[in-house]
């Protein structure tokens, strides 16, 4: 018996039980869905990062007190980054552009009976162009507002909105900790950045923050949350890095571990990455599981098929089907619901990723290198889990067969 007449039975023989091949292609079709949208969606979650951390600047470098170790050992940010760490970083290190100190903290805002809860960040005036930021309406604080310590507040757009609906600004006062500030700046919508709102943020002169909110909290200076920084081009990136390092550890009179960390942008995405590229693979092996049960559950059918079809098998021998014919037809069979179910998996984890990719900032995209792989484990499976039916067919003794028919 010929190839395509071995291939014209099998789908004859589907086709004929189509609910229970519908259900035997179940397993494979949820496992190729979920590999190729799981690993759509990761990558799209790798790329959607990296937009947002393009966004600060391909020159950003951030600076945080401690270490990840020592903040993973408690809850409170460590104290040893300060104000005059900054200003020494701004006038010493000639490969820095630009220096914006942070000090930030969660505050109560009033205005008029509506209240809400926001980030409130004490800054100066060179953060706009460190964190690319752009002020919409009014100004950004100024020198005069540093040296004067005076209580006057910028207000992201989403939380300019909620505390004056659709009233200006501009001119009115707010009150953070109970103390009143006048609104002198909206700023223009940025977005999210890692799943943190930035346009629900208001930015306060860093000395007024300082003195009028936190308080002193360190007994070397004004303490800060990070310090972001620009390098003067992309090339002066480390060597930036390893002069700054220098300069704190001579400032803080360092002798073994650091008691700061210093982040480059590259450095940022590609933890991010790594994170986002380890879930994927665990996301993915995860689906995988379904392949191998819908492997299985192949089997079963097909293990099923040669005890029902025992009569029709018998007979084919005794008419002069070989072994090779039997196995070849029940492998045939095996494929066809693998690589069927593979494909309608395919289309299904397409769809999914689309849709995803349409209702998400995820730029979430089909990689053909999943599809390939899944596909062809599919049909793999198939090919696997079919030998085991099909050589117990294939070695039916035909006189036995058709006895006990």
């Amino acid at each position: 018996m010929d190839i395509g007449e071995s291939i014209k039975m099998a789908i004859a023989t589907l086709t004929a039980n189509r609910l229970r091949s519908g259900l035997t292609m179940l397993g494979i079709i949820i496992g190729n869905a979920s590999v190729i949208a799981m690993v759509g969606i990761g990558q799209g979650a790798q790329r959607y990062a990296a937009g947002q951390f393009e966004s600060l600047g391909p020159n950003t470098l951030f600076i945080s007190p401690g270490t990840p170790q020592a903040r993973s050992r408690t809850f409170d940010i460590p104290q040893t980054l300060v104000l005059e760490d900054a200003k020494a970083i701004a006038q010493q290190v000639p490969t820095v552009k630009e220096v914006a100190p942070q000090l930030q903290v969660q505050q109560r805002m009033i205005y008029r009976g509506r209240n809400l809860t926001a980030t409130v960040v004490g800054t100066t005036p060179t953060f706009l162009t460190v964190r690319n930021f752009t002020i919409d309406r009014g100004r950004f604080i100024s020198e005069q507002d540093i040296e004067r310590h005076r209580r006057v507040v910028i207000l992201g757009s989403d939380l300019a909105t909620k505390l004056f609906l659709n009233e200006n600004p501009i001119g009115q006062e707010i009150r953070i900790k109970n103390l009143a500030f006048e609104v002198i700046g909206v700023m223009e919508e940025k977005g999210a950045f890692l799943g943190n709102n930035q346009d629900e943020v208001a930015y306060i002169p860093i000395t007024t923050m300082s003195s009028r909110i936190v308080g002193q909290r360190s007994p070397y200076g004004m303490s800060l949350t990070f310090i972001s920084l620009s390098a003067r081009d992309e090339n002066s990136i480390e060597a930036a890095k390893f002069q700054i390092t220098n300069l704190l550890r001579l400032r803080h009179q360092i002798v073994d571990e650091d008691d700061f960390t210093i982040q480059t942008q590259k450095e940022a995405l590609q933890i991010i990455g790594n994170i986002s590229n380890a879930l994927t693979l665990m996301l993915a092996a995860i689906a995988s599981i379904s392949l191998l049960v819908g492997g299985i559950g192949i089997m079963n059918i097909m293990l099923v098929s040669v005890t029902e079809r025992t009569q029709e098998i018998g007979l084919r021998k005794a008419i002069g089907a070989t072994e090779s014919d039997i196995l070849t037809q029940f492998m045939i069979e095996a494929i066809i619901l693998s690589a069927l179910g593979g494909l309608l998996g395919t289309a299904v984890g397409v769809g999914g990723v689309m849709i995803v990719a349409a209702t998400t900032p995820l730029e979430a995209g089909v990689a053909p290198v999943a599809v390939a792989i899944a596909v062809g484990v599919s049909g793999g499976i198939g090919l696997f889990f079919g030998v085991v039916p099909a050589k117990r067919a294939a070695s039916l003794d035909p006189i036995v067969a058709l006895r006990s028919a």
